[in-house]
């Protein structure tokens, strides 16, 4: 059951719930505050973070001197300590950016001393026998490589629900299904009123409504230092059996659209290739064959062995570009504690848990936060079933059986897991939601086997009509009628 106080001043609201929202709330939860986080969907994690490339960057392309550089660096280091915190998994592969030509070994180079600007630890060039003794399968025509070890790969949703967990264990409430459509200020107090007629009230806004910024902000403010250009990336993800083919997240070297189609592992096995750059118009998440193809087209440069033939899923994401060059994260010049953080593209992800650092940091400039000495560092998880010691899943199965029980074969993922899951701290209430908490649905059969049974057990959980369990979101879903005939 999701936590809210009706009628209730809250210190501090938080506009969407995404990586950057649920850091915030875990950084402020750290307090003696109240703190709500309102987003439109029906789960947390459900917009620009959920789908993207997952990596962890090391700080090597920013502009040296930006708030990207620096947010990026601190917020490197700060993710591989928060991943031993809140038990999420991370991937510690390295990277490397690749030149195959000698124009695009000089701007390699250039890139080289940036990344030394920017504070990038443990940098090194290789040769093009180093590289090819790291990766076999990069093109036999590359020239030269920059390693840069501190790069890693997480699950972005996971990165955030644990946050976001940690936040309500400590106090925090968060709102679903809650639509920002108006915002005012009265006498000093926020008032926000959401898509059903609700009005929410806060001394303190913060817009973290991803590539909504601009709208959000619109509400409040005549005008803005920045517009949000939508940027659309697609992918294609290999079956976990190519798991080892690559090594390293393999980078192209970067263009003005970005860092390019990469090679990604991936946590859980898999291997991601792309994203393409594309600007649209809207928030339109469609897979197109031009897309793909673009996809194979660049990723071919960097290597001809990709199994592109053992995709088992492709999926868009959007990404909030914005006018403004650097990450915009500043206090209104107009409305007093209304805070704006826009842009928040490529390397956010990464850079999430130091944004939530500068912005608190800023707020203490003109509001006294006091420490509680109570709070709770962790989020009290239990491992899925299949990162379990074999011991540890023994036990696991002596104490409670449904641990013996595989729902989901491709993943290994157990009932005990998902009901775990769907009674959370933060519950799945819809088959997308379990998703993201379990992977159950993630593996190659992409939920054939296993969906009707998480439906089922929603179903039963939640006390809910099986016509009445969503896919995604709210009126999805996957049974329309009970067909079957009465006795």
């Amino acid at each position: 059951m999701e936590t809210f106080k009706s009628n209730h001043l809250y210190d501090f609201l938080i506009i969407g719930s995404g990586i950057v929202g649920t850091n915030i709330a875990r950084e402020l939860s750290k307090y003696h505050t109240s703190i709500l986080v309102v987003e439109k969907e029906s789960d947390i994690v459900n917009g620009q973070t959920l789908a993207n490339s997952g990596i962890i960057h090391s700080g090597h392309d920013p502009k040296a001197g930006s708030l990207k550089a620096r947010l990026c660096v601190e917020g490197n280091a700060l993710t591989h300590k928060l991943s031993k915190q809140l038990d999420f998994q991370l991937l510690e592969c390295g990277g490397l950016v690749l030149a195959f030509s000698e124009e695009e070994k000089r701007d390699l180079l250039a890139l080289y001393e940036n990344a030394k600007k920017n504070g990038v630890p443990k940098l090194s060039l290789l040769s093009r026998d180093d590289v090819l003794a790291l990766e076999p399968k990069v093109n036999q025509n590359v020239v030269i490589g920059l390693s840069i070890p501190t790069t890693s790969v997480c699950s972005p949703w996971e990165m955030a629900i644990a946050s976001m967990e940690n936040a309500v264990i400590n106090g925090a409430h968060y709102l679903l299904n809650a639509e920002v459509v108006a915002l005012k200020l009265v006498e000093e107090v926020y008032e926000i009123t959401l898509k059903n007629g609700d009005t929410l009230r806060a001394k303190y806004v913060i817009n973290a409504a991803g590539i909504n910024t601009e709208k959000v902000g619109l509400m409040l403010e005549d005008e803005l230092e920045y517009s949000i250009r939508p940027r659309k990336g697609q992918y294609f993800t290999l079956d976990p059996k190519n798991k080892g083919s690559y090594k390293h997240v393999l980078y192209p070297m970067p263009t003005s659209l970005g860092k390019g189609v990469l090679i990604t592992p991936q946590p859980h096995g898999e291997t991601l290739v792309g994203p393409t750059s594309e600007d649209i118009e809207d928030d339109n998440i469609e897979v197109s064959p031009d897309g793909l193809a673009k996809i194979v087209s660049d990723a071919v440069k960097i290597s001809k062995h990709i199994q592109f033939y053992d995709n088992i899923r492709n999926f868009a994401g959007v990404r909030a570009k914005s006018s403004y060059e650097d990450f915009y994260i500043k206090e209104s010049k107009t409305y007093q504690g209304f805070y704006h953080l826009a842009g928040i593209d490529s390397p956010g992800l990464t850079a999430a848990p130091a944004i939530a650092n500068y912005l608190v940091e800023l707020i203490k400039d003109k509001v006294k936060l006091i420490l509680k000495k109570d709070y709770i560092v962790g989020r009290n998880y239990t491992p899925l079933f299949r990162y379990m010691s074999e011991e540890e899943k023994h036990r696991a199965i002596k104490h409670n059986p449904k641990y013996g029980h595989v729902i989901c074969k491709c993943e290994q993922i157990t009932e005990a897991d998902i009901r775990a899951s769907i009674n959370g701290v933060i519950p799945a209430t819809t088959i997308k939601a379990v998703k993201k908490r379990t992977r159950a649905g993630a593996g190659i059969c992409q939920g054939g086997y296993c969906e009707r049974h998480v439906l089922a057990l929603i179903s039963q959980l939640k006390n809910k009509k099986m016509t009445d369990v969503d896919y995604y979101e709210v009126d999805t879903p996957i049974l329309l009628e009970d067909i079957k005939e009465p006795k």
